[in-house]
């Protein structure tokens, strides 16, 4: 068991280690915002933008709500933003 936690962490980081992915979560950090905010955020299309939501969602780093056919995005927990907030506050630090 000890060993599929130190596993489940790693693969965490590594989804974070994505440029795209960690600007996501820098912006729901911030606030939740549908796929369409997003993506207009970032420059990208909606589809990569639903693709990259959906791989921190299958690591549940994000999570969403359905308001008609508009899906919202948010971070899963408040974990998140912490290990976030940990991050950004170690390399503006250097």
């Amino acid at each position: 068991k000890p060993n599929e936690t130190i596993i489940r962490l790693a693969q965490t980081f590594k989804v974070l280690g994505d440029p795209t992915r960690t600007k996501i979560i820098f912006a729901l950090a911030k606030e939740e915002l549908c796929v369409c905010d997003v993506a207009t955020l970032l420059g990208i299309s909606q589809s990569a933008t639903s693709h990259q939501l959906r791989v921190l969602r299958n690591m549940n780093l994000v999570k969403y709500r359905k308001d008609g056919r508009i899906a919202y995005y948010s971070l899963d927990d408040v974990h998140i933003k912490n290990l976030f907030d940990e991050g950004l506050r170690h390399v503006e630090a250097e």
